[in-house]
């Protein structure tokens, strides 16, 4: 009987040695081909064209991890993000880059981008025109913010089909107090320091307070005035010839027959009129044919390009240290993801630079309409103990820098902004919706008994009592002075002069730096040099520019590498669960309401969340 057992048990083990061995070396191979079936990356040759079409929202951050971004390619998802710091020195790159003939720009698909970021990368396009290499855009239909980077190209062609108008700039809110107060029952009481502090009108106006509409108007032209002035001084046209056609646009429109091509050529806004394969026929004739690559000539993609500039980034570089620490977003309480602003999160970045002893000097990139105060104060304080502990900190506003946005920047030893850069709104406001005619219209009712005059007083489902909202009224008061009270401090002003230019107005970056709010008008680049000279570093190329940000898990790397390669993107792209799973975006009112929602959520020993946020992009 032992003998027996012996042998089954010998049969057992050899059995399931066989079949695991067997088991893992097919799951070895899977991964394999799922991992390197990308094949490698090709060499770059001479007489290449950098050919730059970016798809989705440009962004300072993205909002997601790689393995997210790598699933939704592979997908097919049609709406990703393109970081601006890619764009800006892909562009640069190519400049100076002997294998790169010219660049071609494909806009079209460029969504959502500030006037800040748009003219970042219109100034890119220009440094490679004066390189003396060509800069070619197509697009079969472009809208004015597209436009403003393909004005700097050296040709622009717009498909025959296609249409290019100029209208203005022009910003339109919903107002809810109908729907809300008369239709749902629902009053929504506000509190504020500030005439032009308008971020919450919506919630108690049915159109735009005067105030609101003056200040939006003042920063409004002067971003419009800049706009006709780049795109006229780039295409040798008069700002006034821009601004007389789209006065006439009816009967200059009608004259062309409603064709919106012929109009844009008669304008001078392009060059000519040409299919996409016509301008691949040009850009073969001009470049180095190749009939295997799209389109028959001699091309890379943006994406190769730039991984392949990442694939030259030494790990182990040694030199002296900038971090870049991005503030995007809304600003929150606590830890908050990628493409948001958190009290906790992103203090800890800047406490992870003040800790790195390979860091020298920090840039601050802010593009937030700003949030609650507490975070904002919160990431504030990082900043003063960065330059306590002897490392220079300069603030670089993107698209937007107010409200909270400016609350984190103003202690930075210098401040830039892009003069399109919409920053300000300096003020406080708080919100308090209550309910109980809503509850009223089902038959609810609310009644009890406190031990005090004030408890259960901020119950939303009680109606809000006079004193009530005196003592909230009396926290934003000391909010506002604690804001306008830190920039005079950091700014070596008086309160009164800050008060003057605060009370919630919002500006142009050109505007604050009249005003003394912002120190230089520049770009990122121009922080960088100022602190690393600051640091003392040296010339550029002696010192390493860094991302500080949250790293991917291992699992997200791996993730990432797999849905990236041309069999895991193949086997993903046909889970129709997996697409399901993706979310969409939701409406613009439904956004709105949930800052409502947001702006109500009960802070521990306080009555009112104080917000310092601003409704200001265009």
């Amino acid at each position: 009987m032992r003998f027996f057992v012996g042998v089954w048990d010998t049969m057992n083990f050899t059995r399931r040695l066989i079949f695991n061995l067997l088991f893992f070396g097919f799951v070895l191979l899977f991964l394999a081909m799922l991992l390197f079936s990308g094949g490698g990356a090709k060499p770059l040759q001479e007489r290449t064209t950098l050919v730059i079409a970016p798809e989705g929202n440009l962004v300072e951050q993205y909002s997601s991890d790689p393995a997210s971004r790598a699933l939704s390619r592979a997908f097919g998802d049609k709406n990703p993000e393109v970081q601006l710091r890619d764009v800006i020195r892909a562009l640069d790159a190519a400049k100076d880059d002997k294998r790169i003939e010219r660049v071609v720009l494909r806009l079209d698909k460029l969504q959502a981008a500030g006037m800040a970021s748009l003219r970042e990368v219109a100034a890119a396009v220009a440094r490679v025109r004066a390189s003396k290499k060509e800069v070619i855009t197509f697009a079969e239909t472009m809208d004015q913010k597209q436009y403003l980077v393909a004005s700097q190209s050296s040709e622009i062609f717009l498909d025959p089909m296609g249409g290019l108008m100029l209208e203005g700039l022009g910003r339109y809110r919903q107002y809810y107090r109908e729907g809300l107060q008369d239709k749902l029952g629902v009053d929504v009481h506000l509190f504020r320091v500030g005439e032009f502090k308008s971020a919450a009108e919506p919630y108690i106006l049915d159109a735009a307070s005067e105030e609101s509409k003056t200040a939006d108007l003042f920063w409004m032209n002067d971003l419009w005035s800049r706009y006709l002035d780049d795109v006229a001084k780039a295409r040798k046209l008069k700002a006034a010839d821009l601004t007389a056609a789209i006065d006439e646009l009816p009967q200059r429109l009608d004259a062309v027959q409603g064709d919106l091509g012929k109009y844009a050529l008669q304008l001078k806004l392009i060059d000519g009129l040409k299919t996409r394969e016509e301008v691949d026929t040009l850009l073969t004739k001009r470049g180095a044919a190749d009939a295997d690559a799209e389109g028959g000539f001699r091309q890379i993609s943006f994406d190769a390009y730039v991984a392949g500039m990442d694939r030259m980034v030494n790990p182990a570089d040694q030199r002296p240290q900038v971090a870049i620490v991005v503030a995007e977003g809304e600003i929150a309480g606590g830890e908050q993801p990628p493409g948001s602003v958190g009290g906790v999160s992103t203090a800890a970045l800047l406490r992870d630079a003040r800790d790195d002893e390979h860091v020298k000097a920090v840039v601050l990139r802010v593009d937030s309409p700003g949030g609650e105060v507490f975070a904002s104060e919160q990431i504030r304080r990082e900043i003063v103990a960065l330059k306590a502990a002897g490392k220079p900190v300069v603030v670089s506003m993107g698209d937007l820098a107010a409200s909270g946005g400016y609350w984190i920047s103003m202690n930075a030893d210098k401040i830039y902004a892009d003069a399109s850069t919409i920053t300000g709104s300096i003020g406080i406001f708080g919100m308090i919706p209550t309910v109980p005619r809503a509850l009223e219209k089902i038959g609810v009712h609310t009644d009890g008994v406190g031990t005090t005059r004030f408890a259960g007083s901020f119950d939303i489902t009680r109606p809000l009592a006079p004193e009530v909202g005196q003592v909230i009224q009396t926290v934003i008061n000391k909010g506002y002075a604690d804001f306008t009270g830190r920039v005079a401090n950091a700014r070596k002003k008086p309160v009164a002069e800050i008060d003057a230019i605060a009370r919630g107005r919002v500006w142009s970056g050109a505007q604050a730096k009249e005003r003394g709010l912002v120190d230089a008008l520049g770009g990122l680049p121009d922080a960088i040099t100022d602190v690393a000279a600051r640091a003392k570093l040296g010339k550029a190329g002696e010192y390493r520019v860094r991302y500080v940000e949250k790293m991917p898990t291992p699992f997200e790397r791996f993730f990432a590498g797999l849905a990236q390669s041309q069999a895991g993107s193949a086997l993903l792209g046909r889970s129709d669960l997996a697409r399901g799973l993706l979310a969409k975006a939701l409406p613009q009112t439904a956004s709105d309401l949930r800052f409502l929602e947001s702006s109500i959520k009960p802070t521990s020993g306080v009555p009112v969340k104080s917000l310092a946020y601003c409704f200001c992009e265009l």
